[in-house]
């Protein structure tokens, strides 16, 4: 696994790099702020980002954005210390496919990695109350899909199966070996369901269907702790 590190601190950027070298993961480069990390990334392509939230210059979110211009299909993960609502709210729905903090274990945080980097969601387990209340429509600073249009009607009966499969916690590779098609027919799918829900993530779109009721069995893996 390929890893840029972008984090403004430079003895974190140190540490985290040693720590994830020690456990076999390939830091290929880290950067201080937004211009040297798009560069990095456009330059060295990485298997995966940790981007961190609170930059003095541009913020995480900005870069976020950024990155996903530079390449839709780049798995992000923030990994910060802030597990304010909005902040987690804003970043899966700008396209996050990970919502880490810097506090969790070592080995917490490589199995987050593997998993984003399979095509997974991963959010903090300490963090999964606040996506209940998305689900639930009760957080402060509003759904992940509220001000948007979401016509999950529009969708292929296709389209509607992998999306269920997406809510189960489903990866591509996965849901391609269930359903006996190929991991790229799974991601042109994925990608158009994403463009009819007019959302930015898988994770917005489980909580779509969640919300929705359109999948019987459709429990997000990350909402589990939140639901039960």
């Amino acid at each position: 696994m390929r890893v840029l590190v972008i984090d403004d601190h430079a003895l974190f950027r140190v540490g985290l790099s040693e720590l994830l070298e020690r456990r076999g993961i390939n830091v290929v480069a880290t950067a201080n702020g937004c211009t040297e990390g798009l560069n990095q990334a456009a330059a060295l392509r990485p298997d995966v980002v940790l981007l961190d939230l609170r930059m003095p210059d541009v913020s995480g979110l900005e870069i976020l954005q950024r990155l996903k211009s530079l390449n839709q299909q780049l798995p992000i993960a923030i990994l910060t210390t802030s597990r304010d609502e909005q902040d987690i709210i804003v970043a899966l729905q700008q396209g996050a496919q990970g919502y880490l903090l810097k506090d969790m274990e070592p080995d917490e945080l490589v199995t987050a990695l593997h998993r984003v980097t399979r095509g997974e969601t991963v959010v903090a387990p300490e963090l999964a109350s606040i996506l209940a209340r998305v689900v639930q429509g009760n957080n402060n600073g509003g759904s992940i899909m509220e001000t948007e249009d979401h016509t999950i009607d529009d969708l292929t009966p296709r389209e509607l199966e992998i999306l269920c499969l997406v809510a189960e916690g489903q990866s591509n590779k996965v849901i391609a070996r269930n359903l006996g098609i190929s991991d790229g027919t799974v991601k042109l799918h994925v990608k158009a369901i994403l463009r009819k829900l007019n959302v930015h993530s898988r994770v917005a779109a489980a909580v779509l269907a969640v919300q929705q009721s359109v999948c019987h069995k459709a429990v997000p893996n990350y909402l589990q702790l939140a639901t039960r």
